[in-house]
């Protein structure tokens, strides 16, 4: 009996853990979700854009010249923490795969401390790691990563830039994607009206990439935290709801305990009485 009420209270405990870190997922992903909705016209109207131009004839530029892969780059955005289901393994889990057939390992520049961890312990070549920054990622720090991404295409250190991150599509559903940055796969458009563009069509193109690199990054990073929010608040309800159920199958098995106990006691005295009697 002491065993199981030891138990009781040590599942209580954990509930008000969990039940803390739901309602605080549960504030996050409001504010995660606004800004993922906010993000996505600004990113659909650049990449509108880039689609007009790259729809122009003889645009020739080297962002959309394929070549032949022998080295890749991923930027593979998870989380600083655990506890959030399968968030974090499974973009990771993605980012593997990707390469199963590959010679050599992907070049890694991670977002979040979980995937440092992860790719680190692997022995992937970490070009940069960067933590704490999903909540409120800033523009710069976007453009830095984008930077470095394009320097080493630019470079001929790699030959595709991948990002692999995790779509929101609501509060119980996370997707994980994946999305090719470099070189750049562009849809002409259909109804595109002629454009002049100074100094030419490539010049405004190679402009454009950096910035739109910086965007893409920045939104995966936001819709993969808002992923991240959800992911968390669903594990700790079920966890919160997990315990209660712990907690009401315990005390059943204290009461039975206890009456069982009672019972003995009852049965030693009345055999007691009947033996003095």
């Amino acid at each position: 009996m002491k065993a199981i009420k030891r138990r009781i209270k040590s599942v209580g405990s954990t509930k008000q853990i969990t039940k803390a870190m739901q309602l605080v997922a549960s504030s996050k992903l409001r504010k995660a979700k606004a800004r993922a909705e906010q993000a996505r016209p600004y990113f659909n109207e650049l990449y509108k854009t880039m689609c007009e131009i790259a729809s122009g004839k003889n645009l020739e530029t080297h962002f959309t010249q394929k070549r032949e892969i022998k080295n890749r780059l991923f930027i593979v955005v998870a989380g600083d923490r655990g506890l959030a289901g399968g968030y974090n393994s499974n973009v990771m889990k993605m980012a593997v795969a990707a390469h199963k057939d590959d010679a050599v390992k992907p070049k890694i520049i991670a977002i979040g401390r979980k995937a440092a961890e992860f790719f680190s312990k692997r022995g992937y070549s970490m070009v940069a790691a960067y933590a704490n920054i999903a909540e409120n990622i800033k523009p710069n720090t976007a453009q830095d990563i984008a930077d470095i991404a394009i320097n080493m295409f630019n470079s001929g250190e790699v030959d595709e830039v991948v990002v692999f991150y995790t779509m929101f599509i609501s509060s119980m559903s996370q997707q994980p994607q994946s999305m090719t940055v470099l070189p750049m796969t562009t849809v002409e458009l259909e109804d595109t009206t002629e454009m002049t563009y100074d100094p030419s069509p490539e010049a405004v193109f190679n402009r454009i990439v950096p910035r739109f690199t910086a965007s893409l990054i920045q939104c995966a990073v936001v819709e993969s935290y808002a992923s991240e929010q959800g992911a968390r608040r669903t594990a700790m309800e079920n966890a919160t709801d997990n315990a209660d159920a712990m907690t009401e199958n315990l005390s059943l098995l204290y009461n039975r305990a206890r009456q069982a106990s009672i019972t003995t006691e009852i049965i030693d005295i009345v055999s007691g009485a009947s033996a003095q009697g």
